[in-house]
């Protein structure tokens, strides 16, 4: 689909969402960034699409509209229908599925397709798309193995992620958030935030041909607007707690984290922090 089509249709595709409810305008930058994304993207009307960790559906629905009528997204996630606020993934795929793109969304939530009773033939998808979302693996491992499963169900993979590499001073506050959460994951104290395997572009790339894939290009993606910086900061906060206390944290990596959150009250704005630049990575 041409790039000015989809990104025209981002207001129409960011409307029929749950969340814009709560948020139209936040919703409206999301829809936008993932409209880019797909615009870039060589999925034709018609393609078949696996998503991965589909969230609320912000890129089910660019995909969606991206494959047209004749195609097919199926959007899959391991969190149940209940999970999210202030609307949870069922709210969300329910409004999407009552729409116009619904006939062409089979949403799948409570499913891991690393259990052995989920799988599909060889070659049942085009295309594989796992956008914003692998930080939420428990492990590299555990995404590699991700990446190795879906290997011969889909001939294409489209990978798209934050950049940890800053390339400006004021992205700080982001990139300590997502790293202090990763940290407190990492040695045992699991939350409930979005972020818990935090990796580099270069991790990836070293990563994919474990799975099977071959990269075939890396680009930037631009990230201005989104509020995915405030997000996480507010939650990097929330877990480190007001007491300072994260549970269960070893003492050294207690007061690693406790200096970290410190530098990360001091450099983040109340609102409006900037993001970190994304990247996608196309494999076959």
């Amino acid at each position: 689909m041409n790039h000015s089509d989809l990104l025209a249709k981002a207001p129409s595709l960011a409307a029929g969402m749950a969340a814009a409810d709560h948020g139209p305008d936040t919703q409206l930058s999301q829809t936008r960034h993932r409209a880019a994304l797909v615009a870039s993207w060589r999925i034709a009307p018609g393609s078949t699409v696996l998503e991965l960790g589909c969230g609320q559906g912000d890129m089910t629905a660019v995909l969606a509209e991206a494959v047209g009528p004749k195609g097919r997204v199926v959007a899959v996630d391991v969190a149940a229908p209940s999970y999210g606020a202030p609307v949870t993934l069922g709210e969300s795929a329910a409004r999407l599925a009552a729409g116009p793109l619904g006939p062409r969304i089979d949403f799948r939530f409570g499913t891991d397709v690393l259990d052995p009773s989920v799988g599909f033939p060889d070659r049942t998808f085009d295309h594989v798309v796992l956008a914003h979302c692998s930080w939420y693996f428990a492990s590299l491992r555990q995404l590699r193995d991700t990446l190795a499963r879906v290997r011969p169900w889909a001939r294409r993979l489209w990978f798209t992620e934050w950049d940890l590499t800053p390339v400006s001073d004021d992205q700080l506050a982001h990139l300590l958030a997502v790293l202090i959460q990763g940290q407190i994951e990492a040695a045992g104290s699991h939350g409930e935030g979005n972020v818990r395997t935090p990796f580099s572009r270069e991790s990836l790339l070293r990563l994919l041909p474990e799975a099977g894939w071959t990269a075939d290009g890396s680009e930037p993606v631009g990230t201005e607007g989104l509020q995915d910086g405030d997000w996480e900061i507010a939650a990097c906060l929330d877990l480190v707690g007001s007491d300072g206390c994260p549970a269960a944290l070893p003492e050294p990596v207690r007061q690693l984290v406790l200096s970290q959150a410190d530098i990360l009250r001091a450099v983040a704005k109340p609102h409006g922090n900037r993001v970190l630049a994304a990247y996608s990575v196309t494999a076959r």
